[in-house]
């Protein structure tokens, strides 16, 4: 029997991989400063897999997010017209993490509403379309 499939399509195994991957790029994270280590996993559309982890520097502001270094890995390999299918984020810290408001925002200039995002909570594995935690996010046609 076929193994049933998530709503956004990927099976139990993929997510698993995705969650995993999220763990250990969390192990590269730069945070001297916070100790808060983040990870992330993006899937585009065409199977590949980009990961990341949060960088931060002494201006605070300029801190990149684990979701934004794994997204601008994938654009900068795979070209502009990568698009994300799923995105996995986790902590070394063992607190809930989901993508914060900015980097929101960046999954849906290269995602689209139904991009689901897989994270931790303070209850433990969470998940929901991108559409749920960005309702009114900005998207901008440009063709």
């Amino acid at each position: 029997m076929p193994e049933a499939t998530h709503p956004s399509g990927l099976s139990a195994a993929k997510i698993a991989e995705l969650r995993a991957l999220a763990t250990q790029a969390a192990g590269s994270a730069y945070a001297p400063y916070s100790k808060f280590r983040v990870g992330s996993a993006v899937l585009l559309e065409d199977g590949r897999i980009f990961t990341g982890a949060n960088i931060e520097n002494a201006s605070y502001r300029l801190t990149l997010c684990a979701e934004h270094t794994a997204i601008a890995k994938a654009v900068s390999e795979a070209g502009p017209k990568a698009k994300i299918r799923a995105v996995a984020v986790d902590n070394l810290n063992n607190s809930g993490s989901f993508p914060c408001g900015p980097c929101r925002q960046v999954i849906l200039e290269f995602g689209n509403p139904d991009t689901w995002i897989f994270a931790p909570s303070d209850k433990g594995p969470e998940e929901a379309a991108l559409s749920t935690l960005l309702p009114f996010g900005f998207h901008l046609e440009t063709e």
